[in-house]
C-alpha cells in the first residue's frame, strides 16, 4: 500500500554480503511503498552479524548499494553490527531515528504480515510477567533461548502455536527486533515490510529463482575463487552495476583470519586475560576455548569443535570474532548506555543527495561524521571508544586482505567516502 503523504527518507538496515538482485528490489520497493524522496541505508562494516568477515570490504559494498538506488550509506557501529539480533536492531533503529530526517523504515520478512509481526514484537518489548517467568523457567531447564522464548509465548497465552512459527524464520526475527526497538525507543519511524521472494535466507544452493540468498552467492563465489569465468551463473543474480564491482574485488572468508585468531588466543592466555571479558563468551565457553589452545585449528574448525546444542554455530562465531577484535562486555555495555548509536559515520553518498545530508545536520540529534581526521577527538566517552573500535576492526580486515593478496590498500585514515 502506497502512503498518500510523501515520505522524506526511508531507512533500510542491511549487510549486502554481497549485494544481489533481491537487495536492489528491496531498495526500489521501499522507495515506492513509502513514496520516499531518499533511501538511507545503515550497513554493517567489515564484519557482519553472524560473526564473520564480510565477503567484500565495506567501501566496495557501499559502492554497490549506491549504484543500485541507495542515496546515503552509513556504517552500523562495529560492536553492534556483530552482536545479537536484539543489539543489532536496537543500534540500527537508534541510528536511523537519530538522523531526524528519516521517517520510515522498510525491512524484508518471510511472512510479510505487519500486523502479526507487530503483535509479537509488542509482547516481547513489554515482557509481561507471565511471559518473563515462563522464559526464565525454560532457560533453567536447559532450553536454548529461541526454544525458551517460543515456549514462553505459547504457554503464557500470548500467541498461538501457529503465530509462534513466525519466529522460526530469520528475517521475521530481525523484523520483530526492529519493531521491538521502535517501541522501546519511542522512535519516530513508520515500519513497512516486504514479503521475501525467492531462496530462503540460509539456502546454500543457487536456484533458478531471480532472487537468490546471499549465503548461496558467497558459497558459489568461494567455490569459484571469485572468478566469473569459472562461475558465470553468479552474475544472473546480481544487478549489472554490481557485476563489475565483483570482478574488480577480491573476497575474504572465515579461514583467512585463522592465523590471527590463533595468535590472539595464545597471546591473551599467556597474558592472563580471561576470555569471558569479551562479548558472548561465558565461563563455560572460555574453558572450552582454553582446552583447545595447544592445537592449531582454522577459524571454521574451531567453531565446529566448540559448538554444542547450547552454543550455536553463530554464537561461537560471534564470540571468537569478539575476542579477535577486542569487543569486551564493558565496551558493549557502555555503547548501550550511550544510546547504541551516538554518531552516524558516512561510508558513501550520491552527489544529488546533498540536500539530504543538509537536513540530517539540521534535524539530527547525533553528529554526522564524514571525515576520520579529528573524528576520534571530536567525540567523547563511549562514542569515542566505539568509533576507535570501528577503525580497529576495519584495520584488522584490511591487514588480512593485504597479507592474502599482497596488495597495498587505503586504511581508515586515508580512505575517502564513496561518492557517485
Amino acid at each position: 500500500m502506497i502512503k498518500e503523504k510523501k515520505s522524506y527518507a526511508v531507512g533500510i538496515i542491511a549487510e549486502y554480503n554481497p549485494f544481489h538482485n533481491g537487495h536492489a528490489y528491496h531498495i526500489k520497493k521501499a522507495r515506492e511503498l513509502t513514496n520516499a524522496e531518499y533511501v538511507v541505508v545503515v550497513m554493517s562494516g567489515d564484519f557482519v552479524q553472524r560473526g564473520s568477515p564480510a565477503i567484500y570490504d565495506k567501501y566496495t559494498r557501499t559502492a554497490m548499494a549506491l549504484s543500485c538506488g541507495a542515496d546515503l550509506v552509513l556504517e552500523l557501529p562495529s560492536i553492534f553490527a556483530t552482536s545479537s539480533a536484539e543489539d543489532f536492531a536496537s543500534c540500527a533503529v537508534a541510528l536511523l531515528n537519530g538522523l531526524g530526517a528519516v521517517d520510515s523504515i522498510c525491512f524484508g520478512s518471510e511472512c510479510g504480515d505487519m500486523e502479526k509481526l507487530s503483535s509479537i514484537a509488542s509482547i516481547l518489548a513489554k515482557e509481561p510477567p507471565v511471559y518473563s517467568e515462563e522464559l526464565r523457567r525454560q532457560l533453567k531447564k536447559g532450553a536454548t533461548f529461541p526454544e525458551a522464548r517460543n515456549t514462553a509465548l505459547i504457554t503464557s497465552g500470548a500467541v498461538s502455536n501457529e503465530d509462534a512459527k513466525v519466529l522460526a524464520s530469520p528475517n521475521n526475527i530481525l523484523g520483530i527486533e526492529y519493531l521491538k526497538a521502535i517501541c522501546r525507543q519511542h522512535a519516530f519511524l513508520t515500519p513497512v515490510t516486504i514479503a521475501r521472494n525467492g531462496s530462503g535466507y540460509h539456502d546454500h544452493q543457487l536456484t533458478p529463482d531471480r532472487f537468490c540468498s546471499a549465503t548461496g552467492l558467497r558459497k558459489a563465489l568461494k567455490e569459484s575463487g571469485n572468478s566469473s569465468s569459472e562461475n558465470p551463473e553468479v552474475f544472473q543474480y546480481v544487478p549489472d552495476a554490481v557485476k563489475s564491482k565483483i570482478m574488480e574485488s577480491r573476497p575474504l572468508f572465515y579461514d583467512d583470519f585463522s592465523l590471527l585468531l590463533n595468535t590472539t588466543l595464545i597471546r591473551l592466555s599467556m597474558e592472563g586475560i580471561p576470555f569471558q571479558i569479551f562479548a558472548d563468551v561465558s565461563e563455560e565457553l572460555a574453558a572450552r576455548i582454553i582446552k583447545q589452545l595447544p592445537d592449531y585449528h582454522s577459524f571454521e574448525e574451531k567453531i565446529n569443535q566448540l559448538k554444542t546444542r547450547q552454543y550455536t554455530y553463530t554464537r561461537i562465531s560471534r564470540a571468537l570474532l569478539h575476542i579477535l577484535t577486542g569487543t569486551t562486555n564493558q565496551l558493549t555495555a557502555d555503547g548501550r548506555q550511550a544510546g547504541y548509536a551516538p554518531y552516524a559515520r558516512i561510508l558513501g553518498f550520491r552527489k544529488d543527495s546533498a540536500s539530504l545530508m543538509g537536513e540530517i545536520k539540521k534535524r539530527g540529534s547525533i553528529p554526522l561524521i564524514a571525515k576520520t581526521a579529528g573524528a576520534k577527538t571530536s567525540l567523547t566517552g563511549a562514542a569515542s571508544s566505539m568509533l576507535r573500535h570501528d577503525f580497529y576492526s576495519s584495520h584488522i580486515y584490511q591487514t588480512v586482505y593485504q597479507a592474502k593478496y599482497d596488495i597495498k590498500i587505503k586504511n581508515e585514515f586515508t580512505q575517502s567516502v564513496v561518492i557517485l
